[in-house]
């Protein structure tokens, strides 16, 4: 009995909208290919500042190993710097139990900072400004 070659890693890249991009990828992310992954992003995110959503599409993942999650990490913060959504899409089971088993789910499919706080925020968006005195007349 022979086993098969894994197949090799792919990342097609396609726009889905006028602000949204679609990364399809395909075989092993891991220590080989964790740095495609990561500069193609940081293209993406670089040549489309008005970009509101990056996809990462793992429907035909077939691995992900320690440098494949940190690849993951890093487009996150990117992404967020950029304040672009970055949706995992069709996440297979291992992917999904080593985003458990790491604590990082939450963290990866949060909404990007200002955004969570607007969620979190019934009247709408924080409001920055001077803070305000409270108190009595002549106390100060």
């Amino acid at each position: 009995m022979s086993s098969l070659p894994p197949p090799p890693f792919a990342l097609t890249v396609r726009a889905a909208g006028p602000r949204t991009v679609r990364f399809l990828v395909s075989g092993a992310l891991d220590h080989q290919s964790a740095g495609e992954l990561t500069s193609g992003a940081e293209r993406v995110l670089a040549r489309r500042p008005a970009l509101t959503d990056l996809h990462l599409d793992f429907g035909r993942l077939t691995l992900c190993d320690s440098m494949g999650l940190s690849a993951l990490l890093m487009v996150h913060r990117r992404a967020a710097e950029a304040g672009t959504r970055l949706p995992l899409d069709r996440r297979p089971f291992f992917l999904e139990r080593l985003l458990v088993l790491t604590c990082t789910l939450d963290h990866l499919t949060a909404p990007p900072a200002r955004q969570h706080r607007q969620a979190q925020t019934p009247q709408g968006p924080l409001k920055t400004g001077k803070a305000r005195k409270t108190g009595k007349a002549g106390e100060g």
